[in-house]
Parts: C-alpha cells; structure tokens; sequence
C-alpha cells in the first residue's frame, strides 16, 4: 500500500529546550539561575504535525512560513521543570496563495492555524473551496465563524472551546465538526466522550500537534472519526511522557499497543 499523501498549511516555528542545573535563585529578585548544560531544537507548529506525519508513515507537502519564528524553554533538568519561555520573531509573513495548487492527489488536507500571521480568516476560506472534495482538518487559534463553514473536522483544545462556545452553540453545522481534546480527560466529539489512559506526564510541548497527526493519517486510512480519535489518543498518551516536543513513530506505538 502507497503512503497516504498529505498537504499541511500553516505557521511553523523552531522548538528550543535548554535544560540546565538550577541550584540557588538570584541575589537581585527571587528567581532561579539556570545553567545551560544540553540544547535540543526541532521544528515547531505545523512543522511539528508535518514531523509526526512523517514519521508516522505519510508523505506530506508543507506550505509554511520563511521566517524563523523561535520558542526557547529554559528548563530545570532535574524536575523538567519548566521556568521561562522566551519568544523571538513571533510573527510571519501572510501566505502567497499561488504557492497553492488545486489537486485531487491529497488523501487529506491540515491546516495548522497558530495565528502568527500566516493565514487569515478568508486565506481559510479559500482553501477549504479548493479543496471542497478532499477531507480538511482544521487546528486554529482563532474564534470560529462563518468561514470555517466548508471545513470538515475542526480540532479544538478545552480553552479554545470555551473561547468559542456562544457561537459553537448557535450553529449546528459547526457542531457537528468539533473535536474537543481535553487533556487526560480525553476528547469529545458529538456529545460522545472518549477517554484515554492515565500516564505519568513529563511534557505537553506539542502533544495538540501529535493528536491532530495520528487523527488525521488513521482518518485516512479508516474514515472513520472514533477510530481515528483513539489512534490519536494512544499517539499522544506516548508524546506526553517523553521531554519537549516529542515525534512520535511506529515502533513506538507498536511497542507499546501490541
């Protein structure tokens, strides 16, 4: 069987995590001096869905900013204690659509929405016409409306929800396409809950990202969205217990789903 092919749309960043010793807090305020010991870097954003879509198996297209957009973590090694984020360049340029080439070849689309300034409500819009016969996978930052009509699954986290849920309730249509991921409490989707398993957390880094990958290749496989959501499930309950933003691949889930 081909690998399915994919086309991710959206704002990227580059990850840093710098783990270091923290030992004593600073003479001048009541904050923890950290010394850097160990730096890692990985894509970040939409590249972080392309990099678990990847690894999961997929062969995926990716339109993304060119700027570099930077999120630096200082963080304590002993605890993986999370003490500061530093954010540098944390806006991108808008996307050039004709860099986007109506096709049938796509299994499916994902837009991964950060709002970084990438994509706009109606860059959205456009895309969800494009690629009207193709399923489109939606993760956003922004509030909900009209033009998010001709999407087809929309995955939102507990906060996003709320954030949206006076105008999610007023339409039916938006209803019926919103899978909400609640942390260890699961996901829901249509009024049906899904719970997922209790695991010791080192990390979230990304684990939104590693749902929406897992959801959408299995989609492709099964079309069907509660098969798709606990594959996705076991992706991230795997991310969440690893440091930083974590990809996750085959023999992960093999090892630990045989």
């Amino acid at each position: 069987m081909s690998n399915k092919k994919i086309l991710v749309i959206g704002d990227s960043c580059t990850d840093i995590f710098r783990y270091g010793e923290v030992s004593r807090l600073a003479p001048e305020a009541p904050i923890p001096i950290i010394i850097p010991k160990k730096e890692t870097s990985n894509l970040g954003m939409a590249g972080n869905v392309v990099a678990n879509l990847i690894s999961l198996g997929a062969d995926v297209d990716f339109i993304t900013n060119q700027n570099k957009i930077k999120k630096i973590r200082y963080v304590c090694s002993k605890y993986n204690h999370l003490l500061l984020r530093v954010d540098e360049n944390d806006f991108c340029e808008s996307i050039d659509k004709n860099c986007i080439i109506e096709s049938n070849k796509y299994d499916a689309i994902v837009i991964s929405d950060y709002c970084k300034g990438f994509l706009n409500e109606k860059d959205i819009e456009d895309i969800s016409v494009m690629f009207r016969n193709t399923p489109i996978f939606l993760d956003t930052k922004k509030i909900l409306g009209n033009w998010a009509y001709n999407i087809d699954f929309i995955k939102i986290n507990s906060q996003e929800f709320s954030n949206n849920e006076s105008i999610i309730n007023k339409s039916s249509l938006l209803q019926s396409k919103i899978i909400v991921t609640r942390g260890s409490s699961g996901c829901e989707y249509q009024d049906i809950k899904y719970t997922t398993i209790d695991v010791p957390v080192k990390d979230v880094s990304g684990a939104g990202d590693t749902f929406l990958s897992g959801l959408v290749l299995e989609y492709t496989k099964t079309k069907s969205i509660p098969i798709s959501i606990n594959f996705a499930q076991r992706c991230t309950t795997i991310a969440v217990q690893q440091s930083g933003v974590s990809v996750i691949n085959k023999k992960d889930l093999i090892k630990k789903y045989k």
